[in-house]
């Protein structure tokens, strides 16, 4: 494609939009009209020969995202710019794409060779099973994606408005109580959809879960399409096939999705997956507010139902779903994969290691590598907790393997907070965020041990730096959202509550509670709310439970220590731009 008369033509459109006041919807879907960034790899190369200043505003805004890669942020969030996005470096956040989170060692071994070399030595393990590295020139990126080519990985469509990595259950495969290994359906799913010219032009980014776990690792309701296995009898023979769900979302406005009345069969399962993505490619509606462009909006405002999906994506497929069987949906089901577990494979087992808050350095990947062969076969796993397992482990040697993890610092067991705490990248890199969250979530993990000694419970404690959601604090215990207020005519960093979200048979988004406190506040109030629940819970009682039975006022007085009104949670700037900017997240 001849890139420079693209870029031509794009100015004379721009003067041309300008006059009309362009939307940034318009902008974007003028842009994507003109060109397919996956023809631009070429233009990549000569960008690292000429330098950042020979980019054009259309690869720094919008092009680049298309190759998993994003600007960063200078370390101050959006309220060091304007318009709802802060400054950003002459620096890239480069995000791996990683199928079910499966790799090799040589796989990872590579990873942190690029990321020593090209990326400050840090990555972060993402909630969607990717690999994020950060620090990233222009002059070094294609040197980064040629090192990940070679090895079998790519960024393709990790970021941008396509399908994004397709996720999966960690354990697939090796899970002692999976319905059936759906990890070929995960990679064949996104060998058909990653980098496919027919899906570079979605309205918004599009997210896939399939699992053959009973407990639905992946999060299906939080994905635009989620598939969890499920048998049927037919004549009196089991047959393994899958319910459906649509229109899964977090960001601004948190939407469980919709079950459709189908079972969808093994080979099946392709078709129906590429019927829903071109439903959604070819929604004219979604794109003309970027902030209402996921396929949730046809719910939430456009009228559709669940039967209207269903007949839809039937009359785009060309033949009928047979209708949806009983499904029984996990029941209070905590997997963080931590620890040493039996695999179904007889003197086997996976070990399940803690990376704190998903951050991991090349040193640790490095050894995670090197441990992976040394003591099994090689084998890795990525999870949506940001964690990293070794599988297919001769069970004489999951001890000592997971002793040599722990001594690298990535523990195969620990406290329910730092098993349980995930955290969004913050301001640290990204543009968007609000608060800083990597760091904030190290300290918080460290206080709560020592304050809440022993603590015994299961805990989602999500951290996200802005509303919208990357830190999925909409489905935690506790999830507590980046804000900012004034303390003494400075504004600091400030986190607003949010309790009680749960998937599967209790499906709820987590109830704002009105409180609000300064981030150095935020132990002070976990400490009191969670010693409440440990002086208070009747027996048996979980978390969910505790808080379903407490009213947000009681919660307030709880979290505050004392009878507080309910704030607002949104403050009028500069969260009001937030949800327009869209979020980078996974």
């Amino acid at each position: 494609m001849n890139w420079r008369w693209v870029f031509c033509f794009l100015g004379q459109q721009q003067t041309m939009a300008t006059t009309k006041k362009e939307t940034t919807a318009q902008r974007v879907e003028r842009l994507k009209r003109a060109a397919n960034p996956w023809d631009g790899l070429e233009d990549i190369r000569r960008f690292a020969r000429e330098g950042f200043q020979s980019i054009p505003p259309e690869w720094i805004g919008t092009y680049f995202r298309w190759w998993g890669v994003y600007t960063q942020g200078d370390g101050a969030g959006v309220t060091g710019g304007q318009g709802g996005v802060g400054r950003a470096l002459q620096r890239f956040m480069v995000r791996i794409r990683i199928p079910n989170g499966i790799m090799t060692s040589h796989q990872l071994r590579a990873i942190a060779d690029l990321t020593r070399r090209y990326a400050n030595g840090i990555a972060d393990l993402t909630v969607r099973q990717n690999i994020q590295l950060h620090w990233v020139t222009i002059e070094s990126l294609p040197e980064v994606l040629d090192g990940l080519w070679q090895v079998g990985l790519n960024t393709t469509g990790a970021c941008g408005d396509v399908v994004r990595n397709v996720t999966g259950c960690p354990v697939a495969g090796v899970d002692a109580d999976e319905i059936v290994d759906a990890s070929p359906l995960v990679l064949e799913a996104s060998k058909l959809l990653a980098g496919n010219a027919e899906f570079y032009n979605l309205p918004r980014k599009f997210k896939i879960s399939i699992t053959g776990c009973p407990v639905w690792c992946p999060y299906p309701e939080i994905n635009d399409v989620g598939l969890t296995a499920i048998t049927r009898v037919v004549g009196r023979k089991p047959e393994v096939g899958f319910s459906l769900r649509v229109a899964g979302g977090l960001s601004t406005e948190p939407y469980l999705g919709a079950r459709l009345n189908a079972f969808v069969r093994w080979n099946q399962v392709l078709p129906v997956i590429k019927g829903i993505a071109e439903l959604f490619r070819d929604s004219d509606v979604l794109r003309e507010h970027r902030e209402r462009a996921r396929l949730k909006f046809l719910f939430l405002r456009h009228g559709w139902t669940a039967d209207r999906f269903l007949a839809e994506l039937q009359d785009r497929i060309g033949f009928q779903l047979d209708p949806a069987v009983e499904e029984h949906p996990p029941d209070d089901v905590y997997r963080d994969h931590v620890g040493i577990h039996p695999q179904k494979q007889p003197g086997y087992s996976y070990v399940g290691a803690v990376a704190l808050r998903g951050r991991i350095t090349a040193e640790q990947m490095q050894s995670a590598a090197d441990l992976a062969e040394g003591f099994a076969g090689g084998e890795l796993r990525a999870t949506n907790m940001q964690n990293l397992l070794v599988v297919n482990v001769p069970t004489l040697n999951a001890e000592p393997l997971a002793k040599e993890l722990d001594a690298i610092g990535l523990k195969a067991g620990g406290s329910a907070f730092s098993r349980g705490t995930v955290a969004c990248s913050g301001t640290e890199f990204c543009k968007l965020a609000i608060t800083e969250t990597k760091n904030f979530s190290r300290w918080l993990v460290e206080e709560l041990e020592e304050r809440l000694p022993g603590f015994d419970q299961h805990l989602k404690l999500h951290v996200t730096g802005c509303p919208n959601s990357c830190g999925q604090h909409w489905i935690a215990d506790i999830g507590i959202e980046g804000k900012k207020i004034k303390v003494q005519d400075r504004m600091v960093d400030a986190y607003y509550f949010c309790v009680g979200g749960a998937l599967g048979l209790h499906q709820t988004t987590a109830r704002p509670v009105g409180y609000r406190c300064a981030a150095t506040e935020v132990p002070d109030a976990l400490e009191r709310l969670l010693g409440r629940y440990l002086a208070q819970r009747e027996p048996g009682e979980n978390l969910r439970r505790f808080f379903v039975r407490h009213s947000d006022t009681q919660l307030r007085e709880f979290l505050a220590g004392e009878l507080v009104a309910a704030v607002a949670r949104d403050l009028p700037d500069p969260t009001r731009s937030l949800a327009q900017a869209g979020g980078i997240g996974d």
